[in-house]
């Protein structure tokens, strides 16, 4: 599959979307419960992992995570993947037993690094093939697209490709102003501006907006 200018490869990890993919801009576990509650409706597990947290403090993540558990309704597991040493085939057979996966935190570099190529990466997509639910907020979400969004210069990166030709800045209310416009005038692809409490939800029937979400562009098919 050839590569585009940058470097990128289409579609690396694109599934065929038979699942559902929810693209949250930010507020995990605190922002979108009505949202998460039926994207996730028949389904009584979710594998959480605090991943883009590693470097601050994951353990306040699990701890939201399983209070929002409570309040939905769902069984909450955590899957503590910090490093790309841990993203092994035994944590991959923990998501493929799952039918939902959540990722959070605010490193999507790290993300990226931990699980490009990886046989947990595999497993994600997995489950999105088996027609489950993955669920990714903030800078998580982020980083499943290619491009990456990369906040800290508001350029483009590499992403994980789960999705391509789609770059999302997320928790776009915090973000200055001429940041924001230089994301803008350097994208090569859409762009969604996505705000806390706002989404992009893909099933096989096309693309969901929720929220005050600003699409730049069109949506990939």
């Amino acid at each position: 599959m050839p590569a585009d200018s940058l470097g990128r490869v289409p579609a690396i990890y694109h599934s065929n979307m038979s699942g559902t993919l929810v693209l949250q801009g930010g507020g995990p576990f605190s922002a979108n419960d009505d949202l998460d509650r039926r994207t996730l409706t028949g389904i009584d597990r979710v594998v959480v992992l605090p991943t883009a947290d590693a470097y601050e403090r994951p353990e306040e993540m699990v701890a939201a995570a399983a209070a929002w558990g409570d309040r939905v309704g769902l069984e909450v597991e955590p899957l503590l993947v910090l490093t790309r040493a841990q993203a092994t085939d035994e944590a991959a057979a923990v998501v493929s037993s799952a039918q939902a996966v959540f990722l959070a935190g605010d490193s999507a570099n790290h993300l990226r690094s931990v699980l490009k190529d990886t046989p947990l990466m595999a497993a994600i997509v997995g489950v999105l093939d088996a027609g489950g639910v993955v669920i990714a907020a903030g800078s998580s979400a982020a980083a499943l697209c290619d491009p990456m969004t990369d906040r800290r210069g508001g350029g483009f990166a590499l992403g994980l490709g789960l999705v391509a030709q789609l770059a999302l800045i997320t928790e776009v209310e915090t973000w200055p102003r001429d940041q924001l416009e230089r994301s803008h005038s350097l994208a090569d692809t859409s762009v969604v501006d996505l705000p806390t409490g706002s989404a992009l939800v893909r099933t096989d029937s096309g693309w969901e907006i929720v929220g005050e979400a600003v699409v730049h562009g069109e949506l990939p098919g």
